[in-house]
């Protein structure tokens, strides 16, 4: 009897797990409907074939910064809310609606498609919450193109401000997150376009001939990701095919006195050189047997950077480099010539002047 009993006991909770399930799934096809019919394409403009291909839950969904890469991290692209205010306006209680994140106010794929001035602020709004194993990192905030003053806001409490309309930047917002609760990021943008001093491109606000439309708020990808209090701020490479030498720089932020850096170079999935150098300093190296990227074999080195302290990696990041010289040089007649890999390499390409 009590064999039968634990057996309708295992049963029932195995049923009531599958339910659980089935609803979960339901909730989330459900809400991701909800989400795509809270957006579509604004206005009559030009269309491209892509244009009916975006996903309204999740559009540019692949990593942001490929060449340092982590695995912690969270895409926040998708629907925001909205609100378009006078200047001096504080931040509103209501919002007008959704605008789809990372594109223009003012494009079709937007939602939206209007446009802001020199005189309005444009708000967003967006709530999110941390994964589990993220709670107790650092997090990092990370705007790749917000154009062109941004005032970020977490939980109500200011996070920072960037001016510069094309240049990636990010906030610390560790002390700012409620861990384990929804977070609400605010952000403010205010863009003069022709109206302001700031770069701006050809953009202005009554375009003609050669002169695009303005183009305000995020556009492109925002996103978070956890690192360890000692992490790789920054990490660039330099391939010089003339010496078969690779120098990769770094900029480890926290390191303590005894943190090393380790690099490792992989070539098609094989480890060719593995060694460990000291933080702040370039790490020259070189390798035998170089492949040269070109057209026709575009190769491509993986690469590892690893902060180690006392055996135990503290923060890793991946990336990738190419052995590919670009120069210029004259022939017999003095004639100079774009040369790749110390040959001469024809070009033939469209102007594409697209905005």
């Amino acid at each position: 009897m009590d064999t039968y009993r634990g057996k309708k006991d295992q049963d029932r909770l195995a049923l009531s797990f599958f339910m659980k399930r089935i609803v979960a799934i339901i909730l989330v096809f459900f809400s991701c409907c909800a989400s795509a019919q809270e957006w579509k394409i604004a206005g009559n403009k030009i269309r491209t074939p892509w244009s009916e291909k975006v996903d309204a839950n999740m559009p540019h969904p692949e990593y942001p910064r490929p060449q340092m890469k982590r695995d912690a991290w969270i895409n926040l692209n998708g629907l925001w809310d909205y609100a378009i205010r006078y200047i001096d306006e504080p931040r509103p209680e209501r919002y007008t609606g959704k605008i789809l994140v990372p594109f223009a106010v003012e494009s079709a794929l937007s939602g939206v498609g209007k446009g802001v001035g020199a005189n309005n602020a444009l708000w967003y709004r967006k709530t999110f919450s941390l994964p589990e194993a993220m709670n107790g990192k650092k997090i990092l905030l990370h705007f790749d193109a917000v154009d062109w003053e941004a005032e970020v806001y977490i939980n109500g409490k200011k996070a920072g401000t960037h001016q510069g309309g094309f240049d990636p930047f990010n906030f610390d917002i560790t002390s700012l997150i409620n861990n384990g609760k929804p977070n609400e990021i605010t952000v403010r943008v205010w863009d003069p376009t022709d109206d302001g001093p700031q770069p701006r491109g050809k953009q202005v606000n009554k375009p003609s001939g050669i002169w695009y439309t303005p183009v305000t708020g995020i556009w492109q990808t925002v996103w978070l990701e956890s690192v360890a209090s000692s992490y790789i701020s920054d990490f660039y490479s330099i391939a010089d095919i003339d010496r078969k030498k690779l120098t990769v720089n770094t900029t480890v932020v926290g390191a303590l006195g005894a943190d090393k850096l380790r690099i490792t170079v992989k070539d098609n999935g094989r480890v060719i050189h593995k060694d460990v150098y000291d933080i702040g300093k370039s790490a020259d190296i070189t390798l035998n047997d170089i492949r040269l990227w070109s057209p026709e074999t575009p190769t491509l080195y993986d690469l590892e950077a690893e902060v180690v302290r006392a055996e135990k990696v503290i923060d890793k990041v991946s990336s990738y480099t190419a052995f590919r010289k670009i120069s210029l040089e004259k022939d017999a007649n003095g004639i100079q010539w774009v040369m790749l890999n110390n040959r001469f390499q024809f070009q033939y390409g469209p102007l594409d002047q697209g905005w």
